[in-house]
Formats: C-alpha cells, sequence, structure tokens
C-alpha cells in the first residue's frame, strides 16, 4: 500500500506562531475514484477527530487495497482549534473576523466557465478532465493573504479534485444524520445507510456557501452557467454529522470508522467484499421539512421529548422556565412542533435566549417557514 503524509504550512497569524495542516494520502496519487474526508472544520465538534483516528488505522494496518486514492485530513481547522477562553474550546467562528469556518467559501464555477465555454465535447471523461484543469487553475488563484483565507484554499485544493468529499461534523445533542444535495438522493440513501443514520436531509438551496456545497455544487452551478447538460455531476459530497459534541469514545469512533471503510469499499477506493447495503433507518427529507424550532423567551430549557422520539405537529417538545417568574407555575413558555416526524437534534447547553435552537424535527412536508437560501442555522 503506498501512503505519504504531508504537512501544509499556514501563513503565520503572529510572530513565532505557526500552524499546518496534516494531510494523509493511501493509493496512487490521481487514480480513480478519489475520495476526501475531513473532521472537525467546526474545531469544537470531536466525534469525526476520533472516527478519522480509528479510520486512518484501520488504513495503515493494510487489511485491503487501495483501489483508487483516499485523501483524509483528521484535522481540519487547525486555526479553531487554538480558540480557547478561560478553558473552553470556541471553534466555530474565527476570532479574527468573526467568520463561521464552514460557511462563505468562494464560488468557482464563474472563472471556471469563462475557461471552458465552447470547449466541452460529447466524451464525459474528457469534459471531467478538461474542467478539472480549469479548476485547478481557479484554485491557485484563490488569495491566500491572511490564514483563513490560506486555510480554505488548501481545504478546497485538497477536496475538490475528489469524486466524494465527507465533511464530518457532529451537532449539539443528536442522532446520526446526514446533509446532502438533492441531486445526490442515491448516493446519500446508501451513505446513510451504512452509517447508521437517522435522519438524511436532502437540500437544495441552503445557503451560506458551507464547504460540502463548495464542492458539490461546483457541478451543478457550472452546468447552470454554461447552459450545458455535458457538464456532468463529478463530485458528491456530504455533511455527517456523528451525534452530538459529547459522543467521543473509542467505542463509537470504531463503528463509526468502521463504517466509513465499508462505504469506501462499497464505492470502490477500497479492495474487498462491503456486504448487503444494510436496511435505512430513515426516510430521505427535504431540509425545508425540518422544523428548527426556536426559543420564543429567555430561560431554562426543559425537554418534554427525547432524542428519537416522533412528535405531532403541535405536540409541546419542551418548556422555557422563567426563574424569574413570582409565580413558578405560571413562567413556563411551551415550545411547540410545527412538523410531524423525529427529533433528532437538541441544545446541549440548557439556559437559552430568546431565538435560539431549542431542537430540530425532521418532517416529510415542506414548511411555508422556511426560506430557501437560509435553511441552514449561521
Amino acid at each position: 500500500m503506498m501512503k505519504t503524509i504531508e504537512r501544509i504550512a499556514l501563513p503565520p497569524p503572529a510572530p513565532g506562531t505557526r500552524r499546518e495542516l496534516t494531510v494523509h494520502r493511501y493509493g496512487k496519487p490521481g487514480a480513480r475514484p478519489r475520495a476526501y474526508l475531513q473532521a472537525a472544520l467546526h474545531a469544537d465538534e470531536h466525534p469525526g477527530l476520533l472516527a478519522l483516528n480509528h479510520l486512518i488505522r484501520m488504513l495503515d494496518q493494510g487489511r485491503d487495497p487501495v483501489v483508487g486514492e483516499i485523501v483524509i485530513v483528521p484535522l481540519a481547522n487547525p486555526i479553531g482549534l487554538s480558540q480557547q477562553l478561560h478553558g473552553y474550546l470556541l471553534g466555530r467562528y474565527d476570532f479574527c473576523g468573526g467568520l463561521n469556518f464552514n460557511r462563505g467559501y468562494p464560488e468557482l464555477s464563474e472563472p471556471v466557465a469563462r475557461a471552458v465555454e465552447g470547449s466541452l465535447g460529447d466524451d464525459t471523461a474528457g469534459n471531467i478532465e478538461l474542467i478539472r484543469t480549469a479548476m485547478a487553475s481557479a484554485l491557485a488563484d484563490l488569495p491566500r493573504d491572511s490564514e483563513l483565507k490560506a486555510l480554505r484554499a488548501a481545504l478546497l485544493g485538497l477536496s475538490m479534485p475528489s469524486d466524494i468529499v465527507l465533511d464530518l461534523h457532529c451537532d449539539l445533542e443528536a442522532l446520526v444524520h446526514i446533509y446532502a444535495s438533492h441531486h445526490h438522493r442515491d448516493f446519500a440513501v446508501e451513505l446513510g445507510a451504512d452509517l447508521g443514520a437517522r435522519v438524511v436531509l436532502l437540500e437544495k438551496e441552503p445557503g451560506g456557501s458551507p464547504f460540502d456545497e463548495a464542492n458539490a455544487g461546483f457541478w451543478w452551478k457550472l452546468r447552470e452557467r454554461l447552459r450545458d447538460d455535458r457538464v456532468p455531476l463529478a463530485c458528491i459530497a456530504a455533511t455527517v454529522e456523528l451525534r452530538g459534541q459529547a459522543d467521543v469514545s473509542d467505542e463509537l469512533a470504531e463503528m463509526d470508522a468502521a463504517n466509513l471503510y465499508r462505504f469506501l469499499q462499497r464505492r470502490g477506493m477500497i479492495g474487498g467484499d462491503p456486504g448487503h447495503v444494510p436496511a435505512p433507518l430513515f426516510q430521505a427529507t427535504p431540509l425545508e421539512a425540518t422544523d428548527v424550532i426556536a426559543a420564543p423567551a429567555a430561560g431554562l430549557v426543559v425537554y418534554k421529548k427525547e432524542l428519537g422520539d416522533i412528535v405531532e405537529t403541535g405536540d409541546i417538545v419542551a418548556e422555557i422556565v422563567d426563574l424569574a417568574a413570582d409565580d413558578p407555575c405560571a413562567g413556563r413558555t411551551p415550545v411547540q412542533s410545527r412538523a410531524t416526524g423525529l427529533l433528532f437534534s437538541r441544545q446541549v447547553h440548557k439556559l437559552l435566549s430568546p431565538g435560539m435552537s431549542v431542537c430540530k424535527v425532521a418532517g416529510t412536508k415542506i414548511l411555508a417557514h422556511r426560506e430557501a437560501g437560509a435553511l441552514l442555522e449561521a
């Protein structure tokens, strides 16, 4: 088995300070199919870190041959991992500019469209090669004049040439769930079945330019810009939410790594027999049908429903307790679901401000209050 380890230095944010990305590469460089996996882009989300640690160990053992190429970045955000404040790691937003580490990725379909317009033919493989050559040029032109810009450019440079991109995250307190494009429904269902997901959410216009969309969305946006169906959807990407922030254990990580290994086998990156696709534990549903229930008032949240419960529209899922109320019996505000579906995510912090997310319910019917382009929380 061929393996290399690469270290990509980021520009120092201050004198005497230096951070870097560590990249594990398996298989022959440039071989197909190519998979890219990363963890902790939101640096305070750690289950994926341990899952990839176990996956790297499994690949290092060389039990089965790597057929394509697998690229793993086990620590995708060394900037966020350094953001400690009084013993608390605050790794979702960049301290310097307040930007969400998983939003605002650059849109490369426009420069690539200019480069390839009028050059596409009827050979799909040839079109992919032509587009990826132009993509490499656009990636090389990305600004790297700050540590954050350099990090984003490096991550996209590693991921965008891939056929499959998996970005490992976690929620606050949650079941395993997956975000993927509606263009890739079958892929998302297969991935969700292999990972034991309870929810698979299919996006149309999530908004915010997250990492997964920067990879997979490049191809359908390029197709739309060129108005040319000969542009293939050559990259499939998904955000995998491995439960909640506290769900870090060898037992869970070993299971997740084994599931990822099996999925990579199924997709032709690793030799060996993955076996049958497990029966899915979910019904893939549109993201617009997910109710992100916000706190109507400040107070302490007390849940009336558990993770995995099926709730009906109008059910009280929680109460917000006003601890300053004169009458404790009257100082409770009910929180109701606007969807019928599975409660799959809750807050880990129990003292909430108005507007903070209380929980998420994955329904099947599009909700009128959900707005395209604003489906992801900040």
